[in-house]
């Protein structure tokens, strides 16, 4: 088991993997350099080995499925996964690893927002669209986190050993900060630095198409983690619906003792039934999510042995 990995997931980076895998071996000397190379068509793994780092390779595309290789072959007391186009100075790592290894944090955040980001980014898109990720998860998971979609983070043995990938791309970041959130992880934010791309290097996320996916992944996790608050929603938003259009019949039979309107009625049931299904399904979901965090916190006991074993043997 490793002390210290560096995890650096690329694809053609040839400009700049040279210069981020030196930076990496000089602020963090003890550690170990992973450069997993997904289907590259530069010369990006070969200036990796020869940078001194381990090359490794991932053929199924996304940065989604990098992660989930990368997490699943390599053992380390601490992780440090940044990008590979030199746009994070790797100043902040000492700092990162430090309080994973000293003050218990699961994953450290790199908050790029709280200092370059807004000045050197050149993407006003990019900006709004962190914005709204950031706004929406703390709003949704009642939590603190400064940046959500930022590259350079700092995780945990435990924390890597049981976070299940679930996406493909460039959502995974977002995946990443709602498993921490929600399974009361602890979470450090350390301030820093942020450049732009060099020239001749080109970013590989799409504005649009990846925005869209970041915000169908805060969706579909919330409906799993939070399962009770989101059917209970749509209980109410259904009930509401029929509650008004089932007031005026109900004035009519006051007045005339007769239904006029039978198919609305009928619907209106309908769709009261709709509201009752949708709360106990969200009281059942909620039960089943609570077995859920028992059998992690369970897991979580399991890996802090074999941690422990690992070290000591």
């Amino acid at each position: 088991m490793d002390k210290i990995a560096v995890l650096i997931p690329c694809y053609n980076e040839e400009k700049t993997i040279g210069k981020v895998v030196r930076d990496a071996k000089a602020a963090l000397p003890e550690a170990t350099i992973y450069v997993y190379n997904n289907n590259s068509q530069d010369r990006t793994a070969e200036i990796a080995k020869e940078a001194g780092a381990i090359v490794r390779n991932e053929y199924m595309q996304g940065k989604g499925n990098v992660i989930r290789r990368m997490f699943r072959e390599i053992d380390a007391l601490v992780y440090v996964m940044v990008d590979g186009d030199d746009t994070y100075p790797m100043n902040a790592a000492p700092e990162m690893v430090k309080k994973v290894l000293e003050h218990n944090a699961d994953m450290v955040v790199g908050d790029r927002l709280s200092s370059t980001y807004y000045k050197e980014n050149k993407r006003p898109f990019h900006n709004f669209g962190n914005n709204l990720v950031r706004g929406s998860i703390n709003k949704l998971f009642d939590c603190n986190i400064r940046d959500i979609m930022t590259g350079f983070r700092a995780f945990s043995y435990e924390f890597v050993k049981t976070f299940p990938v679930l996406s493909k791309g460039f959502e995974i970041e977002t995946e990443m900060t709602i498993h921490a959130v929600y399974n009361n992880m602890q979470i450090e934010n350390v301030v820093i630095d942020y450049r732009d791309r060099p020239e001749g290097s080109v970013s590989k996320l799409n504005t649009y198409t990846d925005g869209f996916k970041v915000l169908r992944t805060i969706f579909r996790l919330y409906r799993s983690y939070k399962p009770f608050w989101f059917f209970f929603t749509i209980a109410s938003f259904l009930a509401l619906f029929s509650i008004v259009f089932f007031i005026p019949i109900l004035q009519e039979y006051w007045a005339t003792r007769m239904v006029p309107r039978f198919p609305t009625l009928i619907v209106c049931c309908f769709i009261m039934l709709a509201a009752v299904q949708s709360f106990f399904a969200g009281v059942i979901l909620s039960t089943m999510a609570l077995g859920d965090r028992r059998q992690f916190e369970m897991q979580l006991n399991m890996l802090q042995r074999h941690k422990e074993t690992d070290r000591n043997g």
